[in-house]
């Protein structure tokens, strides 16, 4: 069975990786090169990275759906589209052009949180499981048969980064078995259940500026989900500062919200809203990130001080 795959981000890779390497990929499609960092100079997504390096012919469509790219498409005679983190949407034209469909790998446990950010989402709502689901695509985004699922526990203090591989690597095994099932024919699909529908949307930078009013461990879980991106950030002696790990305590503690409680090499101990959080790991905005008994080598914080919030 002839596979063209559709992915961008680095979470996509390992599903390439091992429908490649289990069943064959004769074109990969990717999002055109971006311009990243202080240079701004374009820099190619982790899928296409990955196809060069192992000799698939890789196209980056500016336009879906203009005619051309279903044309090529068409020409590759693809028995099935396979599709991870491609971050664009896909007209009824460009769906029906597969002989047996789309299959979809979304890191979530659908039909809990359709949408652009499953993972942080998860995170940030605190759930304990979420998982990774392979799934059919249609017009209505997220909203196809499942066809297999596979639950992921969530550690306390994992981050949107750490979770994302782990996501991703079940995604592709997943994602081959599916493949396999289809083709000796055992595939299973079930709808899923709209009364448990839940949706993320897309981050932003202002999704990492830390209210210190808030329970510990509402922004316990924004410091994980926002770790890689955007960063959990805030002001400290009139300087942004990013939290990038902690833990929390839901006991409580006297004091105002933001003010140091205690700090020593276990962490700094910050009075909230509501309970205590504890930052382990941190990092001037454009300097290194340091753990929390490293960092007050360099910046001596003791009790009584604030940590203020940006704007």
């Amino acid at each position: 069975m002839r596979i063209v795959f559709f992915g961008t981000a680095d979470i996509a890779v390992p599903s390439l990786a091992a429908l490649h390497e289990d069943h064959g990929v004769v074109a990969v499609v990717t999002q055109p090169d971006r311009p990243r960092g202080r240079s701004k100079k374009p820099e190619a997504p982790a899928v296409k990275k990955w196809a060069l390096e192992h000799g698939l012919e890789v196209v980056q469509p500016m336009k879906l759906n203009d005619g051309s790219f279903e044309a090529w498409l068409r020409e590759k005679n693809p028995g099935l589209c396979a599709l991870a983190a491609y971050g664009r949407l896909l007209k009824q034209p460009i769906l029906d052009v597969p002989a047996r469909g789309w299959l979809n790998m979304h890191p979530s446990l659908l039909p809990r949180w359709r949408g652009p950010s499953p993972v942080q989402t998860a995170l940030l709502a605190g759930d304990e499981v979420t998982g990774v689901t392979i799934m059919r695509i249609t017009l209505e985004m997220d909203a196809g048969d499942i066809v297999l699922q596979e639950n992921l526990s969530i550690g306390r203090c994992e981050t949107a980064g750490e979770l994302s591989v782990r996501a991703a690597e079940l995604g592709g095994r997943l994602m081959s078995q599916a493949v396999s099932q289809m083709k000796e024919g055992t595939l299973r699909e079930r709808p899923q259940d709209s009364s448990l529908v839940t949706f993320s949307r897309m981050f932003e930078k202002s999704d990492g500026l830390i209210r210190w009013t808030e329970k510990a461990s509402t922004i316990h879980h924004q410091v994980r989900a926002c770790n890689p991106w955007p960063v959990a950030q805030c002001m400290f002696k009139e300087r942004v500062l990013r939290i990038l790990r902690t833990n929390y305590s839901d006991d409580p503690v006297e004091g105002e919200a933001g003010t140091v409680i205690r700090s020593d090499k276990g962490g700094l101990h910050i009075a909230t809203g509501e309970g205590l959080l504890i930052v382990t790991k941190l990092q001037w905005a454009g300097k290194k990130a340091l753990a929390v008994d490293a960092f007050l080598r360099g910046t001596p914080i003791k009790t009584g001080d604030r940590f203020e919030e940006i704007g």
